[in-house]
């Protein structure tokens, strides 16, 4: 297990030719999610066959960030300013469900259509149709089949796509990868800390990046509030007490700091380019072997006014309905 580098919404889509099943569908699917609802086949091919440029695109935007980091500008204000200007984040398609048993063009054939999209592939089958999906499965063609004779069928759609939106997002995830050490990757493989960690990023964030410089996660809630987590493992103690000190903090804090009993936000102020006085927060431990201490700080928006919070974007989106 390790806990994910990059996580964020994004949409579902669900195609099938039954539009009272698909109505039904969009009453009890959780609200949180965007949906988008097709009958016709080919209206669902032709939108997310427009997908990959957009997907690509917005890869090449976090490549950028890395690039400029590396060319000496700090990531915290440039994901800042990558949430406030990239609302359409969001609407590219994770997960689309497909309905095996349509006339003209089934559902296979339907995902067959869809070479270059890269998110998660779901076929919906009848009774009589699941060897054709344990082929499918076999051959790498789906992603996951499920009977729609199951018992609580909607209720194990939801948990099966959920996983599939909880998956990491390996393109953008090895982007990532690049600003942090080995060491620090190291970190958040341990079980325990990846455990944690994402306990965390659930109660906390919609969406967040893992950083290595400063070290730690930048996370954004459903309402737009943004946070930073700092970690620090315990033989960064005695140097984050020394940068403390030499920006005025006295003796009895920076020997709090260098104990682990608190965490100081200077690194975050100093990415942000902020001059505030500093917060110290108390620490606590990430895993079972108190290896990783972390603290949370609140990110004030400062010039960035907006975050684009997923709420904003899903209301604006207006309520659900079925395509032709």
């Amino acid at each position: 297990m390790s806990f994910p580098l990059f996580r964020r919404p994004g949409a579902v889509v669900f195609l099938d030719d039954d539009p009272a099943y698909l109505e039904m569908l969009a009453l009890v699917l959780p609200r949180h999610w965007h949906a988008r609802f097709f009958l016709r086949p080919q209206n669902c091919i032709n939108q997310l066959q427009q997908e990959p440029p957009q997907w690509e695109a917005d890869l090449w935007v976090q490549q950028e960030m890395i690039d400029k980091w590396r060319g000496g500008r700090a990531l915290i204000p440039q994901i800042l300013d990558y949430w406030a200007a990239h609302t359409d984040r969001f609407a590219l398609t994770q997960v689309c469900v497909f309905d095996y048993a349509m006339p003209g063009m089934d559902g296979l054939q339907a995902l067959g259509e869809l070479t270059d999209w890269p998110g998660g592939r779901v076929l919906l089958t009848g009774q009589a149709d699941e060897h054709v999906a344990v082929s499918a499965f076999n051959r790498g063609l789906i992603d996951q089949f499920i009977a729609k004779q199951t018992p609580d069928i909607s209720q194990h759609l939801i948990a099966v796509v959920q996983r599939m939106l909880d998956q990491p997002q390996i393109k953008h995830s090895l982007t990532w990868r690049a600003s942090l050490t080995q060491p620090q990757h190291a970190l958040l493989q341990v079980p325990s800390v990846a455990r944690q960690l994402a306990s965390l990023a659930l109660t906390h964030w919609v969406e967040h990046v893992v950083i290595g410089q400063p070290f730690g996660v930048l996370g954004m809630s459903a309402g737009g509030a943004v946070s930073w987590l700092q970690l620090e493992t315990a033989a960064g103690l005695a140097d984050l007490a020394e940068l403390a000190q030499s920006q005025g903090v006295d003796a009895a804090k920076a020997a709090d700091i260098r104990a682990g009993r608190c965490l100081i936000d200077l690194e975050l102020q100093q990415a942000l380019g902020q001059s505030d006085k500093p917060r110290l927060d108390p620490a606590f431990s990430i895993g079972q072997d108190g290896s990783v201490l972390a603290a949370l700080f609140p990110v004030s928006p400062g010039s960035h006014h907006s975050f684009a919070s997923y709420d904003g974007w899903l209301k604006a989106q207006g309520p659900r309905s079925v395509q032709d």
